[in-house]
């Protein structure tokens, strides 16, 4: 059984081939993009195993995503796609300063049809992390249902609880889902936020504080912060440590933060001390965005040991 499972909507992602505004873009790449498949795939990249479950449309889109996530090591057997209904999709924009906007088409898709009776609790029973987001429960109802349903089977089977509010302000439609967010992330026993989430949930963009709330108010008991390209922090009660960024060339940021996820909780299977939790997840979510695309510029276990060990590796 995978040791890490994980449970969202991956979409068609349609990238331009080069930058500027929309209107003008014809030429387009097509890659998967899902933030919790994001995560499994790179756990897969570090040599771990993981799971992906999902619902996608029986059209040639979702066979696309299908496959993509099966050829990054995922294990999908819990991904039925369903004929008669549509996968998600969304379109990038990126400006010539680097900046990524994004447009989602996901109403009605076959996933925001998800509900709890479709999850099977068994495939939970033996992983050793479950890995949720703020993304999930803001699709639906049923949802949200099955977000909570997976959270409470997988705790009951001993898994631990990793959760990245992942706020995407068009998702919450002018609604305050702050404390829905909050709430989810409190039940977690890791907690994976950027500082300017935390602000909004939180009150504050203090490591420091952030730690205090969640260690206090919560079951958390681990906590990564990311601020981007300054770097983060790695958290335990009682130990802080400040995670210095990786050098990289920034093309497209979008995934990055997934990356980070996938190489800070390879950390956590491995039982690694917090710090270098942290030390792997800054490495992975640097390499990510050297290309365009969410998993492409994910690294292979060979890659950051070297980087971890100032290694040089021989590559011919």
């Amino acid at each position: 059984m995978p040791e890490l499972l994980t449970i969202g909507e991956t979409m068609a992602a349609f990238a331009p081939r080069e930058n500027g505004p929309l209107c003008y873009i014809h030429d387009f790449t097509l890659r998967a993009a899902g933030s919790e498949s994001n995560v499994a795939a790179g756990v897969c990249k570090l040599g771990h195993t993981a799971g992906w479950i999902s619902r996608l449309g029986g059209d040639g889109l979702g066979r696309f995503i299908l496959n993509a996530v099966r050829a990054d090591g995922v294990d999908a057997s819990h991904v039925p796609v369903v004929e008669g209904e549509r996968t998600g999709a969304m379109v990038k924009e990126m400006s010539a300063g680097g900046e990524t906007s994004v447009y989602y088409y996901r109403d009605g898709s076959a996933f925001s049809h998800y509900i709890p009776e479709m999850l099977d609790e068994g495939y939970l029973a033996d992983c050793r992390v479950l890995y949720l987001t703020g993304i999930t429960p803001l699709l639906g109802e049923g949802c949200l249902q099955a977000v909570q349903r997976a959270l409470q089977a997988a705790r009951a089977a001993g898994a631990m609880i990793a959760f990245d509010p992942n706020i995407r302000l068009k998702l919450w439609a002018g609604r305050d889902c702050a404390p829905l967010i909050r709430g989810l992330m409190l039940q977690s026993d890791i907690a994976l936020l950027g500082v300017d989430e935390a602000q909004r949930l939180l009150g504050t963009g203090s490591p420091k504080e952030i730690c205090e709330i969640l260690f206090r108010e919560g079951r958390v008991r681990m906590v990564a912060i990311k601020n981007g390209d300054q770097g983060a922090w790695a958290a335990v009660p009682g130990e802080l440590y400040p995670i210095k960024p990786h050098p990289c060339r920034c093309i497209d940021p979008v995934g990055a933060g997934d990356s980070f996820n996938a190489g800070f909780l390879c950390g956590v299977l491995e039982e690694a001390p917090v710090l270098r939790c942290g030390e792997m997840g800054a490495v992975c979510g640097a390499l990510a965005t050297q290309t365009v695309g969410d998993t492409e510029g994910q690294p292979t276990r060979r890659q950051l040991d070297s980087i971890l060990q100032n290694s040089d590796a021989v590559y011919r």
